[in-house]
């Protein structure tokens, strides 16, 4: 039986190390962490050898999601990834899931399903149980929402990436709802009693794995406050490779992001509108482009999706990036500093952990803002424009070496491997 949020549901924990600190920073671990790291030696082959099976919530485009899951893919030699719904192109499955296969549920095949897949969540839990993974040596999920609830055996390491708790089932319903005007009416009541169950499930499901990672502090401590668990952090992968460093900078300033509400784009776009003097490069679409499109002055320019090497050159070439919304960890923040390209960002979440703030750190990386405001963005940018000098282009590109493919690899191949040592693998 599932225990409730707050017990162990009678897994031994991984030893608390958060990996994206500082060694002074890491907790002290639990009694059985010498028992667990004895038997690791032993677990290291079997775990390189072992058929991995990867679920994932969904794929309706190649984000920041889905190049996480690439790159589990790569790192376990993944044949399968389980997921509801894919709407990756052929060619993306080429370049970035060579010889894998895509299992999905059956509601991928409804007619037109990708104009209304998230209005399905509700049915998600039973659909995610549907998927039969276990004849596979391990699991490892990828879960924004669904993937951690897939069924396992009882012997199955099973270890789940937590990109976030269901941000809309819990401390988000409310601005969901309100955004969607969804109210007391009769479709609000049936999608707050829709959450509730949401909830309900995601609690009895929280137990299942054997270890969670968490993507940034921020995610970790929603993972405690929601789930009563413990995780460590272990940072997403970004591609230092193809990442290009520039020291010399345009005279613009840029914002991407996926153009949804929750971005907070509006407020950057709003920002800049009072600020005729300074350009802004606005990279993404999203549901709110036409809307945003509308708010802005002529010195805001919309890009929609840039390929890849025009994005990359479109990050590095900028004075800084900015970044109003409240991410879980922030993907496209960790490449603007690898490409040298300084922050400045609102100062809770993801962005906590990547920004090294101006006036708090020894090499500062950029300058973090307290409310998610127009003044407040306006302020931001004005102190950028005065102290801008003391944010080196170095340092942010060093900075950024903490997120790299390498270690991240390293960190999850240790996570298998102690959950394979927890059920004496």
């Amino acid at each position: 039986m599932t225990s409730g949020p707050g017990l162990t549901g009678g897994h031994v924990p991984l030893p608390t190390v958060e990996y994206g600190r500082a060694p002074g920073a890491i907790p002290k671990p639990p009694s059985n962490a010498r028992a667990v790291a004895a038997a690791l030696p032993a677990t290291v082959s079997a775990a390189a050898a072992a058929r991995v099976a990867l679920v994932h919530d969904w794929c309706p485009a190649f984000r920041g999601g889905e190049r996480v899951l690439a790159e589990l893919c790569r790192i376990f030699h993944a044949p399968d990834v389980f997921t509801l719904f894919d709407f990756l192109s052929p060619e993306l499955k080429a370049q970035f899931f060579p010889d894998v296969n895509f299992h999905t549920s059956i509601a991928n095949r409804l007619p037109l399903v990708k104009r209304y897949y998230r209005a399905l969540f509700s049915i998600c839990p039973f659909l995610i149980e549907q998927f039969d993974v276990t004849s596979y040596d391990a699991v490892v999920s990828s879960s924004a929402a669904f993937a951690r609830g897939v069924l396992t055996r009882p012997d199955q390491p099973h270890v789940c990436y937590v990109h976030t708790p269901a941000r809309y089932a819990w401390d988000e319903q409310f601005s969901y709802l309100s955004q969607g005007r969804l109210g007391w009416g009769p479709k609000g009541m049936l999608f707050r009693y829709l959450l509730h169950r949401l909830r309900t499930w995601d609690t009895r499901t929280a137990h299942g794995p054997d270890i969670m990672l968490a993507n940034s502090n921020y995610v970790r401590l929603r993972i405690k406050r929601v789930y009563g668990r413990e995780a460590s952090v272990v940072y997403p992968p970004v591609a230092m490779a193809d990442l290009q460093f520039e020291a010399h900078k345009d005279d613009y300033y840029v914002a991407t992001s996926f153009l949804a509400p929750n971005k907070r784009a509006d407020l950057v776009i709003k920002a800049f509108r009072e600020m005729p003097a300074r350009r802004l490069i606005m990279v993404g679409e999203g549901y709110r482009s036409k809307e945003l499109r509308a708010l802005a002055s002529a010195n805001v320019t919309f890009t929609g999706y840039l390929p890849r090497r025009e994005y990359v050159r479109t990050l590095a070439e900028a004075r800084a990036m900015v970044f109003a919304g409240c991410e879980d960890f922030g993907i496209s923040m960790a490449e603007a500093q690898a490409c040298g390209t300084p922050l400045i960002a609102f100062g809770r979440g993801g962005a906590l952990d990547i920004v090294q703030a101006l006036g708090a750190a020894r090499e500062p990386t950029g300058i973090l803002f307290k409310r998610q405001s127009v003044e407040a963005i306006k302020s931001a940018v004005e102190e950028f424009e005065i102290e801008g000098q003391r944010i080196e282009c170095s340092a942010c590109r060093h900075n950024a070496d903490r997120f790299s493919v390498a270690r991240f690899e390293r960190e999850m191949i240790n996570a298998l491997q102690v959950a394979m040592a927890l059920h004496g693998g």
